[in-house]
């Protein structure tokens, strides 16, 4: 796993730095079938990721978003490679600086190691359960660091929720948690807040596909998270993938640091 590591966090640190390249210099978007915008950017980085990883793991399929919106789709058994990668494209568009590259490794529906890169800010997250989570600062080019998340306060919960994509009655429902303060970010950012220990819980009741969230979710229970699919308002058991018969879509899920 440690080799499967270090591989998939440098594609995602060369897909990074083709997207900060074009991030740079501006590109246009366009609107795929399902209504989200992309960009060259994402086409080049996921060509990047799919070229070492094809050339790395030959027998891992890769379910991978641009692929994937083409119609391109392989045959997946128990163990594949989820990737996006530009997530958060429209924080891309709008220059937030708040998108991703994300690499997840499934094995029998579990997201078991993932990276996690934000080209603009150069913060790399990564992490499997064998090895733990870590945070490692590109830019300053200091060593990973281990992050674990942190305990539930007694009360009080602070929420990360999403910056683009608000869901109606997401705050009553926060509420009703005990979320008292509320983080908006972008992209899978969510996730790692959790898994550094910035905030308690990441409620999301709007859609995302399992490329979205693999990888996040990976680093995430790497520091000791974890994240429940929502039936209603009740947990109904761990977010798992290889859903190809509802097209990868994930249900509505709730993400906890503990």
């Amino acid at each position: 796993m440690s080799h499967l590591l270090d591989i998939i966090v440098e594609a995602a640190l060369a897909a990074g730095a083709e997207i900060e390249a074009i991030y740079g210099a501006g590109c246009a978007h366009e609107m795929k079938a399902d209504g989200s915008p992309v960009t060259i950017a994402d086409q080049r980085a996921e060509e990047i990721i799919l070229a070492r990883l094809a050339a790395a793991f030959p027998d891992i399929p890769v379910v991978a978003e641009e692929q994937a919106s083409a119609g391109c789709i392989p045959e997946c058994g128990d163990r594949f490679f989820l990737v996006d990668p530009l997530d958060g494209t429209k924080g891309f568009i709008k220059r937030t600086g708040e998108f991703t590259v994300n690499i997840g490794l499934i094995e029998e529906g579990v997201p078991v190691a993932g990276v996690v890169y934000a080209p603009d800010s150069g913060f790399l997250y990564y992490g499997s359960r064998e090895e733990g989570a870590f945070r490692r600062n590109t830019r300053e080019g200091g060593e990973a660091v281990p992050i674990r998340t942190r305990q539930r306060p007694a009360k009080g919960l602070t929420a990360i929720g999403s910056r683009d994509h608000h869901v109606e009655g997401s705050e009553a429902r926060a509420a009703a948690l005990g979320v008292v303060e509320y983080l908006p970010s972008g992209s899978s950012l969510k996730f790692c807040m959790l898994a550094e220990g910035s905030a308690d819980v990441y409620p999301r009741y709007g859609p995302t596909m399992e490329w979205d969230t693999a990888a996040g979710q990976a680093v995430l229970e790497a520091a000791g998270g974890r994240v429940m699919v929502l039936d209603g308002d009740r947990e109904a058991g761990a977010l798992r993938y290889g859903h190809s018969e509802r097209g990868y879509l994930n249900p509505h899920f709730i993400a906890w640091a503990v």
